[in-house]
């Protein structure tokens, strides 16, 4: 017997849960009521971590039931969570709109960091990276973005009074390039560092991104987030087959566009993160080392070495301590500042890289990168 089934109908209500100060004081213009509910409304949410209008007890009755009309508080759907040996824990998160994406809790001493996605999949296929070989679906919203925050202090319970901060820091660093998906994650980077949601500084939301230049300079122009660039390379040769995106924009407008974007800051301190995967025999060399140190000479940076973390299907393997010790000693003998990340997470798929969702890959770049480790396609590593 065959069933009729009426499609769902999907919830237009807006959802308040994304808006930032100026979109909330807007939306309750709308309504016909003051800017100062917009405030309340922001507390209950991103302080308290209330959804329900009905338990938010500083509005009227008519306001309650006029928000529950015109609007909802919908965090994304927490589908699974796996807990590290090391403390890391990592969600699947399920977004409004559909998708599946991983975000990652980080606890360091009286630190923590939280790496947030910004897409489901991500479509400029870095060769190392375990979300691009997915292909693409469709970017988040500012809903899903700060949702993940929200999620994160939910999970500890630390909306209660009296629990201690949850997350410290947020990195702009899961699934997706940040800059393809510029203004959700510019909206959910205001609320991060908004006193009415999460009041963290400038310095402790970063944005990571392979270097979309045209969205780098627009970014410059309306954040003062911390800037981290995921360079990965020495040249653009070798950048090319590492990152493809830099076929487009090379390393050099790369880094005049981040030379830019500190330019537009008050703060002369300021200096971008350098993100750099080694990988055994690809880019790890002392030569690499030495080519890295010309090429940032003159350009304000700290940079951050990334020992490659394995993913299914990749035939890249990941450094020595050895080859990672004397990479870094010839930047150290530059004079640079360098940091080693320490994996964390891998014993749950949380390390940097290795991120995975369910994607409904548009690109169908996933199809081809499958046939490739079946043997149907010739699979091009770099030597």
């Amino acid at each position: 017997m065959v069933t009729d089934t009426l499609p769902v109908a999907r919830d237009t209500r807006v959802n308040l849960l994304g808006l930032t100060r100026a979109q909330m004081e807007a939306f309750f213009a709308e309504c016909g009521e003051k800017s100062f509910r917009a405030q309340q409304v922001m507390k209950w949410i991103h302080h308290h971590g209330v959804c329900d209008f009905e338990a938010m007890t500083n509005l009227s009755k008519s306001l309650r039931a006029k928000l529950s009309e015109r609007a909802c508080v919908r965090p994304p759907e927490v589908v699974s969570r796996h807990d590290s040996a090391d403390g890391t824990r990592k969600w699947l998160v399920r977004s409004i709109e559909g998708g599946l994406v991983e975000s990652v809790l980080i606890p360091d001493g009286d630190r923590a960091t939280l790496c947030v996605s910004s897409q489901v999949g991500c479509s400029l296929d870095c060769s190392f990276c375990s979300t691009g070989k997915q292909g693409f679906e469709r970017d988040l919203t500012a809903s899903d973005i700060i949702g993940q925050v929200w999620l994160a202090i939910d999970s500890f319970d630390a909306f209660q009074p009296g629990k201690d901060r949850v997350v410290t820091n947020v990195v702009m660093m899961g699934m997706g390039e940040p800059l393809l998906n510029f203004d959700a994650v510019v909206s959910a980077m205001d609320l991060m560092m908004d006193d009415l949601a999460y009041g963290l500084s400038k310095r402790r939301v970063t944005l990571s991104t392979s270097g979309v230049v045209p969205a780098l300079d627009k970014l410059a122009e309306v954040s003062c987030v911390s800037l981290a660039v995921s360079l990965h390379a020495p040249n653009d040769a070798l950048r090319n087959q590492l990152v493809p995106i830099n076929k487009k924009y090379p390393i050099a407008e790369l880094l005049a566009s981040a030379q830019r974007y500190l330019d537009a800051q008050n703060d002369r301190k300021r200096v971008v993160t350098i993100e750099y995967t080694l990988i055994a025999g690809v880019n790890d060399q002392p030569e690499h080392a030495r080519e890295l140190a010309v090429l940032l000479k003159n350009f304000p940076c700290k940079i951050n070495l990334i020992p490659f973390n394995a993913f299914p299907g990749s035939s890249y393997q990941r450094p020595s301590g050895n080859a990672v010790s004397r990479f870094w000693q010839v930047l150290i003998d530059a004079g640079f500042i360098v940091t080693v990340r320490t994996t964390r997470g891998d014993d749950i798929s949380a390390a940097c890289g290795q991120l995975v969702g369910d994607v409904v890959d548009r690109t169908k770049r996933s199809q081809r990168h499958k046939a490739a480790l079946e043997g149907h396609l010739e699979v091009v590593e770099v030597s």
